[in-house]
């Protein structure tokens, strides 16, 4: 049995969009996990029905390729399928196509339940993956890692203090603004002559209300390194690769 697709259309709108009226990377994220939880929705597995459950669903890991950012009134189609599972984590693919049917970015991400008790990985409950078609495994593919921050290394840093309206419904920081914290420490002209390419996150320790983060960059040729950091407890590091526009 195959892990069943779904697909629906998005119009790019202005406040998912930068100054050079492309997706934002942020918002790009904000997309694979809105045609996600549709997906769910679809086949009745809301979030109320999971929160009945005890438990939320938190990504661990992304890994995106970006053949070209949409931009500002184009309309795409958000494609996704959780492709498979074991005990303890969950593989989910996406796609963002154009108009052609031709991929713009894809991604992959590894997935896994949280106790609302015990804020803790708990076992994916059967009930949550049945529905999905998803391939039951011992052995799911294995995302590239991002690199660590050299000890030596030349590093430019940002403070940030996290916001209410930074927080999500499993009450921690909404995944997608950590793109926001780790690209703006970057100089704007550089982020206005450049595209990221491939993108390598994982997400190590939760960040809450009320938490002072530092974000952290090292720029190398045409690769940066990033952390996020609470105090010294690192949060989430991240490899992006970019090319000019």
């Amino acid at each position: 049995m195959s892990a069943t697709t779904f697909t629906e259309p998005h119009r790019v709108v202005y406040y998912e969009t930068d100054d050079t009226g492309h997706l934002t990377l942020a918002m790009l994220v904000n997309l694979l996990v809105l045609v996600s939880d549709d997906q769910g929705t679809d086949l009745g597995l809301d979030t109320a029905f999971v929160n009945h459950l005890g438990v939320g669903w938190v990504v661990t890991q992304y890994h995106v390729q970006v053949t070209r950012l949409p931009e500002l009134g184009e309309t795409v189609t958000l494609k996704t399928k959780a492709t498979a599972y074991n005990r303890y984590f969950a593989y989910r693919e996406y796609w963002v196509l154009d108009a052609q049917g031709q991929t713009l970015a894809y991604a992959e991400g590894i997935w896994v339940t949280m106790s609302y008790a015990t804020r803790k990985i708990a076992t994916i409950p059967t009930e949550l993956m049945t529905p999905y078609g998803s391939e039951e495994t011992t052995r799911l593919p294995r995302l590239p890692r991002p690199a660590r921050l050299p000890q030596d290394a030349d590093v430019r840093i940002k403070p940030y203090t996290v916001r209410y309206f930074d927080i999500d419904n499993n009450g921690h920081v909404n995944n997608a603004h950590y793109f926001d914290w780790l690209l703006d420490t970057l100089p704007a002209d550089f982020l206005r002559q450049h595209q990221p390419t491939d993108i390598r996150i994982r997400f190590e320790n939760e960040v809450q209300y009320g938490h002072q983060v530092t974000s952290e960059v090292v720029h190398q040729d045409h690769q940066t390194l990033h952390q996020i950091k609470v105090g010294t407890t690192i949060a989430a590091i991240a490899t992006v690769d970019w090319t000019t526009n």
